[in-house]
């Protein structure tokens, strides 16, 4: 079986167990539809539904491209000082371990209805993994190498762009992958509390149109799995030397 066929035979396999298990029980449309009914869903407000997943994906990408930006940075000082390391622990802690659920209210407070809120929440969602896997990856430099490169007189920075970060990297695109969904995550979830667009909204205000609801759920896991797959690409594009450990 190749590669590109496994994930599609997963998905196919899901939904018909789906299919199954809700005609077989004879469970009521309005509390889990058949795949057909969401696919009809789809089909029958394509320009909605497609608007509300482009608002939901700008807020995702604007908080994942912020967190990766800020993560990264704050994971590399992580690194290289250990006074900084703990000094800033019991905040990035606070940080990963609050549930954020809890902050989207004042988040809107504070930064009032828009994509503000949902920004800085998704970025509240995606900084911690990904500071810990920078972090990680730059502290877990084989040290064979670090010994070949001094005794070729390599400077501090020579070691650190040229044998920390490519050794690094597989850790950190493992982060990058572990904060992708998270990004969705909380978009959906700024939405659900107050937003005014978005496929968290979608659902909220779906009712009793539990095929338009799973429509919006079936756009986030197809988006989502799309995005992915488009970064483990380019992962393995930035550097195909570590393919093998990214797959």
């Amino acid at each position: 079986m190749s590669a590109s066929a496994a994930p599609i035979l997963g998905a196919a396999g899901l939904v018909a167990a789906w299919w199954v298990a809700v005609e077989a029980l004879d469970v009521a449309p309005y509390l889990a539809p058949s795949p057909p009914a969401v696919v009809e869903a789809l089909a029958g407000q394509p320009g909605y539904l497609l608007r509300n997943a482009a608002d939901t994906l700008a807020t995702a990408t604007a908080g994942y491209a912020l967190a990766v930006a800020t993560a990264v940075a704050v994971g590399i000082v992580l690194a290289i000082s250990h006074r900084l390391e703990r000094a800033m622990t019991p905040l990035l802690l606070v940080l990963g371990t609050i549930p954020k659920p809890a902050v989207v209210p004042l988040l809107i407070v504070t930064l009032g209805f828009g994509s503000g809120p949902k920004i800085v929440l998704v970025w509240m969602m995606c900084f911690f993994p990904i500071a810990l896997a920078t972090k990680s990856g730059l502290r877990s430099t084989p040290a064979e190498l670090v010994e070949l490169a001094c005794s070729l007189t390599a400077s501090r920075w020579q070691l650190f762009l040229k044998i920390r970060v490519p050794a690094a990297l597989p850790q950190i695109f493992a982060g990058l992958r572990i904060a992708l969904p998270l990004a969705l995550i909380g978009a959906v979830v700024a939405e659900l509390f107050g937003g005014i667009s978005g496929l968290g909204v979608v659902i909220q205000t779906a009712g009793t149109r539990a095929d338009l609801a799973w429509a919006a759920v079936v756009l986030l896991a197809g988006a989502s799995t799309v995005l992915y797959y488009l970064l483990t690409a380019g992962c393995h594009a930035a550097a195909p030397w570590i393919r093998h450990t990214t797959a």
